[in-house]
């Protein structure tokens, strides 16, 4: 019944409403006509002000956390030299650990050509950290010339609203434009992430990475055997306190462990479950970086290219990154591996060289330049 009548009314408001608006054309003073035409061109204005083609859920989600992102920009600003002190503190802990407790261990358990393994590997892992870390928070990312207008722009950025350069973003805690800024500025590092320091920032976790996984997995018996001693420790300490409110003097007092022994086995722990803890945390960063460079990008970027997948994809294109070479040629220009000799000169040896191009043109080398005039091509 509901169905019929709207059946019926459906056309019978679409007759009225054109009547009305016939007569009102018809009737309707000029002065009147002129102040509802300029009315709704108001209207029209105001929406166009309040328009933006980059709002969305992403937009509503940045502006309601925008008082959550200025305390950690704060926090980081102030605290960044902090960060960088517990990190020299805690490597410089595990490296103490090693020598102190762990090394007088293996001498007397290892043979020599497993002894002389572990000396070279673990002095040529602790080597590419501090140098890597060293280069990541002294080395600065890269910023665009001011006052040059020889740089091609090609979008403008949201914070300052200027037009940029390509793959060029705004650090909110160095409050400037960085050259390919990765994801801010690491709390770590105290030192934004751009074009001429990614090299050592991913450096630096991959190689961490590796020595904690090689100190957990290589001190777990040791580990085992200090845990085993700590909870024996821990109960000889309660019978002997049991025994004291008992007064049974006459009774062997349980073997004491010697300050040293206790020491020994707690370091071993605490190396154990910081390692562990750490190889856990910096690997699975160090795995997605290793697949944004294996596509290219940086992890903005990766956002980015996102959205224009899905805006191409509405429209029946295919959006093609113009800066992924193949996975393997990516990671020959991100480590600037140019000859088979770089691999062993530039990637296992510790080295200073600079990254390909200078940030704002993003030729690529010439020994890509066939391959990526196919990808480069939408």
């Amino acid at each position: 019944m509901r169905g019929q009548r709207s059946l019926l009314l459906g056309p019978a408001r679409l007759c009225l409403r054109l009547l009305l608006l016939l007569g009102y054309r018809r009737r309707c003073p000029p002065l009147l006509r002129g102040l509802v035409q300029r009315w709704r061109y108001g209207k029209v204005c105001l929406r166009s002000l309040l328009y933006n083609s980059f709002g969305g859920s992403d937009t509503a989600v940045d502006a309601a956390f925008e008082p959550v992102y200025w305390l950690v920009d704060n926090v980081i600003r102030w605290f960044g030299v902090v960060f960088v002190v517990l990190v020299i503190v805690l490597t410089g802990s595990i490296v103490a650990i090693a020598y102190l407790c762990v090394l007088p261990l293996i001498l007397r358990t290892y043979s020599v050509p497993r002894l002389c393994w572990h000396f070279f590997y673990s002095h040529w892992n602790l080597i590419l950290i501090v140098f890597h870390y060293y280069q990541a928070i002294t080395t600065p990312p890269g910023y665009p010339p001011q006052g040059r207008n020889d740089i091609a722009m090609v979008s403008i950025c949201k914070k300052c609203i200027y037009p940029k350069p390509a793959r060029t973003h705004h650090c909110s805690i160095c409050n400037r434009w960085v050259l390919a800024l990765l994801s801010g500025n690491p709390p770590w590092l105290n030192n934004c992430v751009g074009h001429y320091n990614h090299r050592y920032f991913f450096s630096f976790c991959f190689f961490m990475t590796l020595g904690c996984v090689y100190c957990s997995y290589g001190s777990w018996d040791l580990f085992r055997e200090a845990y085993a001693a700590i909870e024996k420790m821990k109960q000889l300490d309660k019978n002997k306190l049991q025994a004291v409110a008992n007064q049974t003097y006459h009774q062997t007092p349980p073997p004491t462990f010697s300050f040293r022994e206790r020491m020994t086995h707690k370091s071993l722990v605490y190396l154990w479950f910081l390692c562990s803890s750490v190889a856990l945390a910096l690997g699975a960063l160090t795995v997605w970086h290793a697949v944004l460079i294996s596509r290219g990008e940086t992890s903005i970027e990766r956002h980015i290219n996102k959205k224009e997948r899905r805006r191409l994809q509405a429209k029946g294109r295919v959006f093609r990154n113009p800066y992924n070479y193949g996975c393997l040629d990516n990671w020959k220009v991100f480590l600037g591996v140019d000859t088979g000799r770089h691999w062993l000169t530039r990637v296992l040896l510790p080295s200073s060289h600079l990254p390909h191009g200078n940030g704002m043109s993003w030729e690529p080398p010439p020994w890509v330049t066939a391959h990526s005039a196919s990808v480069m091509a939408v």
